[in-house]
């Protein structure tokens, strides 16, 4: 059987296969609250076979938000919505993840498709104003963009208890696991790079006064996490910027995650000084496996790789090898939600008499009844247009 589609045990969550939908941001929401554009968007997802499916980031405070049309998870008016879309991916097969987190200096800014840069009068007349942001240190991301307010000890607590009532609020709505987003320049990983903290105390300074906030919050969302429920954390593994954080800054840190009880570290890079994936790493397919196996190997925890993963078969080899124990499929599965199943049949992973067994009942009968169809008839060979023959 193909490795990618043994199933992964992670505490009491049994994946079903190793293929994660990695969150995405949709921008979508109205006041922090799903719509039923979320619920069709995530289910289809799991009627296409991904073993887990994670939710894009969800602000832990409004002022946590990337965009007015972020998902928030700071309110119990949230929760109704959110727990619909977790029940949904549950009852066909996929277990439900979703990532927390906040923005920090990257909050109050321009849904992508009207620029994604700061908020502008463009943006005013659309009802999107600008909100303060906040974050280690008052270093805007580049000219032109809001001056963060240094965040004070007083403010940082509440951040803390922000994140630990969304994962009790996440918990609630029947998620199977929470993911702390500490990547792409948003608040977390401004802590940890030297390029966005440049604080005095001891939050800042060298690589463990960096980690001390990020560290804080883990510990505090795994003790309020259910014990028996796994915990994943998403790095930016490198800046890619000189003088930024390293790939031994991040092994590191992910080794006092594992000591904390953090069960994933979910590999990415870049976003620090731009776009969330701006990653200034030379890409190719598969260019950040190579973060997820070195720190698998060196942190001794389980990671999962992303980045311009599209074949199953480069998929097996990734994790046929040990380069990460999953893999998360982004822009791949928006282009084929059914990514999953298709791998299946690539890898020759389904019973040869049930090659359907695993899509859901409802399509899996048409498609049966079709390949027998197709059998029958041989390859399509035209004709090409009205009038024409058949070669």
């Amino acid at each position: 059987m193909a490795v990618l589609f043994e199933p992964l045990r992670l505490r009491e969550l049994v994946l079903k296969n190793r293929i994660v939908i990695s969150p995405m941001c949709q921008y979508s929401a109205e006041n922090g609250i799903a719509s039923d554009y979320h619920l069709v968007h995530y289910g289809r997802f799991a009627l296409g076979g991904a073993g887990l499916v994670i939710l894009e980031a969800s602000a832990v405070l409004p002022e946590g938000r990337i965009t007015h049309g972020d998902l928030g998870i700071w309110s119990e008016a949230q929760v109704p919505d959110l727990a619909r879309i977790a029940a949904f991916l549950k009852t066909h097969g996929a277990a439900a993840g979703i990532q927390i987190g906040h923005a920090g200096r990257k909050a109050s800014m321009q849904r992508p498709w009207f620029g994604n840069g700061p908020l502008g009068t463009e943006d005013f007349a659309r009802g999107d104003v600008p909100w303060e942001v906040v974050a280690p240190s008052p270093i805007p991301l580049d000219e032109g963009w809001l001056v963060p307010a240094e965040l004070t000890p007083d403010a940082m607590d509440r951040i803390r208890d922000a994140f630990v009532a969304a994962s009790r609020r996440a918990d609630r709505a029947g998620f199977d696991t929470v993911e702390l987003h500490c990547a792409h320049g948003y608040l977390l990983h401004e802590f940890l790079s030297p390029l966005s903290n440049r604080r005095g105390d001891r939050y800042g300074g060298d690589r463990d006064g960096r980690m001390r906030f990020p560290l804080e919050i883990a510990q505090a969302v795994r003790e309020a996490w259910p014990e028996v429920k796994p915990l994943f954390v998403r790095v930016s593994a490198v800046d890619g910027l000189d003088s930024g954080v390293t790939i031994e800054d991040t092994l590191a840190f992910a080794a006092r995650l594992r000591e904390i009880g953090v069960d994933v570290v979910d590999c990415s890079s870049g976003g620090l000084a731009g776009s969330a994936t701006a990653a200034r790493v030379t890409r190719d397919y598969g260019f950040q496996v190579p973060f997820a196996e070195r720190i698998r190997r060196e942190a001794e925890i389980t990671t999962m790789a992303v980045g311009l993963i599209t074949d199953p078969r480069h998929a097996e080899d990734v994790v046929a090898a040990g380069g990460a124990d999953l893999l998360a499929i982004g822009r791949e599965a928006l282009s084929d939600p059914n990514w999953p199943h298709h791998a299946e049949a690539a890898l020759a992973a389904a019973p040869a008499d049930q090659p359907f067994a695993s899509w859901p009942k409802q399509a899996g009968w048409w498609l049966e009844r079709r390949a027998r169809e197709l059998a029958r008839l041989g390859p399509w060979r035209g004709p090409l247009r009205a009038g024409t023959e058949r070669a």
